[in-house]
């Protein structure tokens, strides 16, 4: 499969348009239940470049292994770990899953050592904040079975969706970024409960086009840390550790999320989650999604908050780039679509509606819905 082209296309989007490797840029490639040839093909178009390739190939059962280690040990794999991303310009990690829920049933203390330990120091800390990094799926069996796919009909879904022509993308979302740096009060209105107000006012504002992560399509931002007020139901299932929640929902007041609930999951676990630490409590980012290729949730994160008509909500820590003070060991996407088979539901920008049932009505923004981003 080297010698396929789509395998190729992909490489040469991820070398030259995500982290746009250049002459002598040291670039680690970290893949995760992939097949030898993946490495190999984005290897070769890194030297291809000019740059030099280094690369790890992971093994999510026997990250497991490691994940249940000794503090010591931990503190150990992140030291020698981040060491080594010091020297890199460049990031690209490639996420198989031979099994989606590898890590379900580990205590949950255990995966908050994970994160502090190795977690945020090697990826939040260094990696995020000092290389040009991008992070995507494998198009593997459990995938397939997660979209409820055959493995073959996913495949060709996911070469699709991941060689969009991204800077097609980042030029129609240049209206919303620009957009979204003049607005102060957002409000999302949704079925039940969903009545959200939030203030954006002098956040950064980032678009994603296919840099970050493949696939792409969003721009996010971040809200005033205690501005958030009103309850957010979201309709779309979410993997935490590998175990899944459905509908949760969250009240928020003066920012903090103060009641928290779900339809399918553990509440208690959930509760926990959310205890982590004070920053799980308040939101570190806000983004809108529109891939157009993207329609339905299959619980895998680099997918869902790209579906078209869609938003996230995130729990926990911001991006140094949309800077709202808030810190902490977690990080959640959750998801909300409003296209109107999942009941609709509007997003406003100081007092107007911009986008309705899932589709831009501002004038300006209309180049992102997907009829305009070649939606087939």
């Amino acid at each position: 499969m080297l010698t396929d082209p789509r395998v190729r296309k992909l490489a040469d989007l991820l070398v030259n348009h995500s982290v746009r490797t250049g002459k002598g840029d040291h670039v680690l490639i970290e893949t995760f239940d992939c097949p030898d040839f993946v490495a190999a093909a984005v290897a070769e178009q890194v030297q291809k470049s000019g740059g030099h390739a280094h690369v790890v190939q992971r093994s999510t059962r026997v990250m497991r292994t490691l994940n249940m280690g000794g503090e010591d040990a931990l503190k150990v794999w992140g030291e020698y770990d981040l060491e080594r991303m010091k020297r890199m310009q460049c990031y690209i990690g490639i996420r198989g899953a031979d099994n989606a829920s590898e890590m379900s049933g580990m205590p949950e203390a255990q995966m908050k050592a994970v994160g502090r330990l190795y977690a945020k120091p090697v990826h939040f800390d260094r990696r995020i904040n000092h290389t040009r990094w991008c992070v995507l799926r494998w198009p593997s069996p459990s995938m397939a079975q997660l979209a409820q796919s055959s493995t073959e009909a996913f495949e060709d879904f996911y070469f699709r969706v991941c060689t969009l022509d991204y800077a097609r993308m980042d030029a129609a979302a240049r209206p919303l970024v620009e957009r979204m740096k003049r607005t102060d009060q957002v409000h999302i209105k949704g079925p039940g409960a969903t009545d959200l107000r939030f203030s954006i006012k002098g956040i950064g504002v980032v678009p994603c086009c296919g840099d970050r992560n493949i696939p792409d399509g969003e721009v996010f931002t971040a809200p005033v840390r205690d501005s958030v007020e009103g309850v957010l139901q979201y309709n779309t299932p979410t993997l935490h550790n590998g175990n899944t929640f459905t509908n949760i929902r969250l009240e928020f007041k003066k920012g903090r999320i103060v009641k928290t609930g779900c339809d399918g999951g553990d509440p208690k676990l959930l509760e926990s989650i959310f205890d982590t630490d004070e920053g799980a409590r308040h939101i570190g980012e806000f983004a809108i999604g529109f891939h157009p290729h993207i329609r339905e949730a299959m619980k895998d994160i680099l997918f869902d908050e790209k579906i078209a008509g869609s938003f996230h909500f995130t729990p926990g820590r911001c991006y140094e780039e949309t800077e709202n003070g808030n810190r902490s060991e977690i990080h959640w996407d959750l998801v909300c679509i409003q296209r109107p088979e999942y009941g609709g539901g509007t997003i406003s920008f100081d007092g107007e509606v911009i986008r309705k049932d899932g589709i831009f009505v501002a004038k300006e923004l209309e180049g992102l819905n997907p009829d305009r981003l070649g939606a087939l």
